[in-house]
């Protein structure tokens, strides 16, 4: 993360080894089994309890500082405002970065961890998946090969659904897609009510968007964020865990008729793996660079993963 810092004197960022950022647990408890991680990681992601002792727990005291700090705040607004029915807005949680890099393993992790406090908070889970264009409309504007991409969501439902939680509301509604069929399902929807924390993950949550010229207010997703966090690793590795996914699923998920993907598994490896490489090159991997990478620096919080998949280096923003 060389980038992050031109000069140790004027980086925003604080670089912490694995190591280092482990000795913040201080008397942090583990509440996770071996199993639950078993439950919670995704394909070829090997995080296990000892990656969870390592980095996690310790990512979980500070995040609990921080909501506690949120907290106060809201205490103090309330007599400043002399306004008690105010009701307090939920923590909100942005986890970014590559495909296939272990976003949703993270925020699955941590949804359990936060959930477990003393104070037993109600944590919910969203991803953007939910929030993608249908594959009609994609396909009629020529998008499918940009799906990921910021100009292939709903902006508009993103918008109104973060503002929604921020603003208290009760059973915000959020779309629901299946990774099954690659597509939003039609008048399906999960409810959110008042959570204490949410954890909001997408490969494009930092994304900032055009500034207009005018001076006009235009929301980014992140001005709805209480912390950011940004998975990363070199883009050799991502690339090599794309590759490795795509053939595991090949053998597994690809085999339902009722994939997208299906007609992948029926291709002998060499073919597989062409495609493969095609989907990163052509799509991933521009997402990546164009639009996923340069939101990076925008994070409070960056875990750097080495080739194990494991973190190796932990950025955290000055305050």
């Amino acid at each position: 993360m060389d980038q992050l810092a031109p000069t140790e004197k004027y980086s925003p960022f604080r670089f912490f080894s694995a190591e280092q950022w482990s000795q913040f647990r201080a008397d942090t408890p583990l509440t996770l089994t071996e199993d639950e991680i078993d439950r919670l990681r995704s394909l070829n992601d090997p995080v296990d309890l000892e990656e969870v002792k390592r980095i996690y727990l310790s990512l979980s005291r500070l995040l609990s500082a921080h909501v506690e700090a949120s907290q106060l705040l809201f205490r103090q607004r309330q007599a400043f405002f002399n306004a008690q029915d105010v009701v307090k807005t939920p923590f909100i949680i942005g986890i970014a970065g590559s495909v296939a890099v272990g976003k949703s393993t993270t925020a699955r992790v941590l949804k359990e961890l936060l959930a477990r406090w003393p104070s037993s908070p109600k944590v919910d889970l969203i991803t953007t998946d939910g929030f993608l264009l249908p594959n009609e409309i994609l396909r009629r504007n020529n998008l499918m090969e940009r799906k990921g991409f910021p100009e292939s969501y709903d902006v508009g439902a993103l918008l109104r659904f973060l503002s929604g939680i921020k603003s208290a509301q009760r059973d915000v509604r959020a779309p629901v897609y299946s990774h099954l069929t690659y597509d939003v399902i039609p008048g399906e929807f999960v409810t959110i009510d008042r959570p204490d924390i949410l954890i909001f993950e997408g490969i494009n949550v930092l994304q900032p968007g055009k500034l207009p010229k005018d001076g006009k207010i235009v929301p980014f997703l992140s001005d709805f964020f209480d912390f950011a966090i940004y998975i990363d690793a070199d883009e050799k590795l991502i690339h090599q865990w794309y590759t490795q996914r795509f053939m595991r699923l090949r053998e597994t998920a690809f085999r339902n008729p009722d994939s997208f993907f299906h007609r992948y598994s029926q291709l002998s490896e060499d073919a597989a793996r062409a495609i493969a490489e095609g989907l990163w090159s052509n799509i991933n991997l521009k997402n990546l660079r164009e639009n996923i990478l340069p939101t990076r620096a925008r994070a409070d919080l960056i875990l750097r993963k080495g080739a194990n998949h494991l973190v190796e280096e932990v950025a955290l923003r000055k305050l």
